[in-house]
């Protein structure tokens, strides 16, 4: 829980820092192309959750040159991709901020910070490999350090960069860019460390066994689409508050921080799952893993409530702390009840995606996601006409509980396939 919930503190602090300078429409393009970029950064999930499967699931089996194997070819899509966005990193921004309909203040300051920020792009698909890797090796310490790393130096370097050579925006950018670098370098030490420990031969290892790069092929494109169709849902509903003003969009930005704050909290039980689910399925033990889903739901419950009593006393005072704009804050205030009750409708998807992806059951998760994304549009084209921002929010929670309701119908299917 610690190591997840720290991913979004990156995010926080770039609009904390830029929260307390006067113009909102700093915070919208912070909020505009953190949201772009989260966007292509996720687009590459199944080199976090495809790897973690994986490599879970040869722990499982006591394979360790399958994970070795795992990781280089995790390793190469890093390097394929990572330089493909660089070449078109500009026709990427232009895309991008073309699509969204902000103000011409925010759309400015967001090209500037895209157009710095992608520089960053290999290193944030790699950090999703390496804690792919830990996660699935259970090695939950070593992706804390990983994350903390990335954690405090974007944070000493935003407020030096902004406050001290008051680079704006730029700044926010730069700061980013260099801890994802930081955080891949301190990763790779780690990895390499946990690898040498594990042993496996890395001579003759099947990195391009048909087999295995089909089941990867599957898989990983599952993920994919599973993967673009959240990208999409958030990125329209950043669009659709850019569109109600740049005050919406402000408040919307610091309260889909504490969103997604406790989102990834609530992922870390997910995450544990997942790695414990895949280690059981490896060792076809059906049993053992309706055990670990049974003892995530206890678990993951009980958080969601402290999450829905933190919030509830607490939310708009950390809310404060992002951003000191009167305008902002009154308007985050009258929709900060749907980020209070929203753990305890997300959880229940977030503890059954780690089950699917831990068993690498990724033809659930991809079908449940599409019909859940097709449901939040209809909701968002029935709700918002008469609800406005509060429309939009309710189709959001809506899209959350489908995405549970639909993994929950179909579980039994993976115990079934534990047994064979």
């Amino acid at each position: 829980m610690l190591a997840n919930a720290s991913m979004p503190l990156v995010g926080m602090v770039d609009t904390a820092v830029v929260g307390h300078l006067p113009d909102p429409a700093y915070m919208g393009a912070v909020a505009i192309g953190a949201v772009v970029f989260h966007f292509l950064q996720w687009m590459f999930a199944f080199l976090r959750m495809g790897t973690t499967g994986f490599v879970a699931q040869s722990l499982g089996a006591n394979d360790a040159a399958e994970i070795n194997a795992t990781t280089l070819r995790a390793a190469i899509i890093v390097g394929i991709f990572g330089t493909l966005i660089l070449l078109i990193k500009a026709p990427l921004v232009a895309l991008s901020l073309g699509v969204v309909e902000a103000s011409d203040a925010v759309t400015t300051a967001a090209d500037e910070y895209l157009s710095i920020r992608l520089w960053s792009a290999p290193a944030a698909l790699a950090n999703l490999a390496l804690l792919g890797l830990l996660f699935g090796l259970q090695r939950m310490r070593d992706a804390l350090w990983v994350q903390l790393v990335l954690n405090l130096t974007n944070m000493v370097l935003d407020l030096y960069f902004v406050l001290v050579l008051d680079w704006g925006v730029a700044g926010v950018a730069w700061a980013t860019c260099i801890a994802e670098y930081a955080a891949v370098a301190y990763g790779l030490w780690l990895a390499r460390r946990a690898l040498k420990e594990l042993g496996g031969r890395w001579h003759s290892l099947g990195v391009l066994n048909r087999k295995r790069l089909r089941g990867l092929l599957v898989v990983n494109l599952n993920i994919f689409i599973r993967t673009l169709a959240v990208q999409i849902t958030f990125f329209s509903f950043t669009t659709f508050g850019a569109r109600q003003g740049d005050v919406i969009l402000a408040a919307n930005a610091v309260l889909l921080h504490l969103f997604n704050l406790v989102s990834s909290a609530l992922d870390g039980f997910a995450f544990a799952v997942e790695a414990l689910a895949g280690n059981a399925f490896g060792a076809k033990k059906p049993k053992v893993l309706r055990a670990i889903t049974l003892s995530g739901a206890l678990f993951s419950g009980l958080a969601g409530v402290s999450f829905v009593l933190a919030y509830a006393l607490f939310g708009m005072d950390i809310a404060g702390l992002m951003t000191n704009v009167p305008e902002v804050l009154s308007e985050a205030e009258h929709f900060m009840l749907w980020v209070i009750v929203s753990p305890m409708i997300s959880v229940w998807c977030f503890l059954l995606d780690g089950v699917y992806f831990g068993t690498t059951r990724t033809k659930e998760v991809r079908d449940s996601m599409l019909i859940s994304m097709a449901i939040y549009f209809v909701c968002v084209l029935l709700l918002t006409p008469t609800m406005g921002n509060h429309g939009l929010w309710l189709a959001v929670l809506i899209f959350m509980a489908a995405r549970a309701a639909f993994l929950a119908a179909w579980y039994p299917k993976v115990e079934a396939a534990a047994a064979r």
